[in-house]
Order: C-alpha cells, then structure tokens, then sequence
C-alpha cells in the first residue's frame, strides 16, 4: 500500500555542529551531513572545513539571514521533490539565534519531517559550567544594541528568578555587564563564559559589580556567553 503523500517528501535534519573543537560532533551527525542530498550552511567556507576535517564531500547552499526568504522557498521545494536537506550553522545548534527558524515553520506547514540531530550548544554548556542553578533557566538571546532598548530589556526581566543566559559580542561586553549591573545589582552572581571549547577557552565567575569594576580581568576578545544568577529577593 503507498505511503501517504506527506511521508513521501523529503527530511529536513537539523544537525548541531561543534562551537569550538573539531571534535565535538556527533557519530550521527556525521553520517547524516555525508549522506544528505544537499547542506545548508550558514557560511558555506566554515561549513567546507569542518567537512574537510572529516573527510565529507557535499553539495551545499549558502542560507543566512541576508538571502533566508529566497533560499527558504528552494530549499521547501527541494523538500517537497523527495530530497533530503540538513540544516547547519556556523556553530553550535541551528535554530539559535540564526534563520533555522523560518525554514523548520516553512517545513512545519508543508507537512514536511523534521529531525533534530543535537549536539554542541554554547548556552548549555556556559549554564552547566557556572556554578549558577540550573534546573530552570531563562535564554535571553543577544540583548538589544542601544543604550535605551537594553536597558528597558533587562528591566523587564528583572523580577525572573531562574538563571539566565545572554549571547554577546566583544564590542559591546562592558556596556551589557554596565546596564545589567544597574539594573539587577552589585550583588547578582553571573559567569562570563568566552570562546567555549575552544583553545582559549575562559569561565571567569564573580558578581556583576567585580566585573563591572574590573575587579575580575576580562580579555575582551572571542565569543561571549553571559550567565547570571536569577533575582534571589534582593
């Protein structure tokens, strides 16, 4: 008897890549990057050496958040054809703070499978390695770039008492630990997590005003993940 007509469509893999070290992939995601039909990258160049590194040949299309709409609809069709797309970012789990998201709604209503592949995750490992709770926690993406916005952004999650967990460049680190400082307190613990996995991998732990202070030395250079304690009643 014929399958019906969505289980004949093609799978689309979400497939996590590593953060940092070449060796933090999955057996599975490995398999599934060499056989799939077609790799969307994020960026194609860093995708290309990590699939050097293990000795996997693909074809692969470019999708970012500057061409996510016009990929988007070839890839869905692509889908629809019967052919097999796995989804990658420039590292960690695709979907944070990437386009993943309109691709997987897209694949949602036309009925498409989806299936996760999870594997490295810079937000996960920054809360497991802090020190802070970790049973419930908040992800809070990259904070606003404006002075105004960031501010009023942290105030309304001011009051939440679970972990919480920010993404961050080296350009504005010092104003987002400033405007947290002034809004959550001296006292609130956090972890300032840079480069994870990576070479010159750094957990730096204190209160936001020791490093607000310069108290605790920060190298102001890589990838940055925030995490601070949640409000305790202070």
């Amino acid at each position: 008897m014929a399958k019906p007509e969505k289980y004949n469509k093609g799978i689309l893999y979400l497939v996590a890549t590593p953060i940092g070290n070449m060796g933090d992939i999955t057996f599975r995601a490995l398999e599934i990057l060499a056989d799939v039909d077609v790799i969307a990258a994020e960026d194609t160049r860093k995708t290309g050496v990590l699939l050097k590194h293990h000795g996997i040949t693909a074809r692969m299309e470019s999708y970012h958040l500057a061409n996510e709409f016009r990929k988007k609809d070839k890839l869905i069709s692509m889908l629809i054809e019967g052919k097999s797309v796995a989804v990658v970012s420039d590292a960690g789990t695709p979907g944070i703070s990437d386009p993943a998201y309109s691709l997987v709604s897209s694949a949602v209503n036309s009925e498409i499978k989806i299936v996760p592949v999870p594997g490295a995750n810079s937000a996960i490992a920054a809360l497991i390695s802090s020190g802070l709770p970790t049973d419930k926690f908040y992800f809070g993406g990259f904070p606003p770039r404006k002075s105004g916005q960031r501010k009023r952004f942290f105030e309304e999650i001011a009051d939440r008492t679970e972990t919480s967990i920010f993404f961050e460049s080296p350009y504005r680190l010092m104003k987002t630990i400033s405007a947290m400082r002034e809004v959550f307190g001296d006292t609130r613990r956090a972890a300032v997590c840079r480069e994870l996995t990576k070479k010159f991998e750094e957990i730096i732990r204190g209160t936001l005003a020791e490093f607000d202070n310069g108290d605790k030395e920060l190298k102001i250079k890589g990838e940055f993940v925030i995490v601070v304690e949640g409000n305790q009643g202070e």
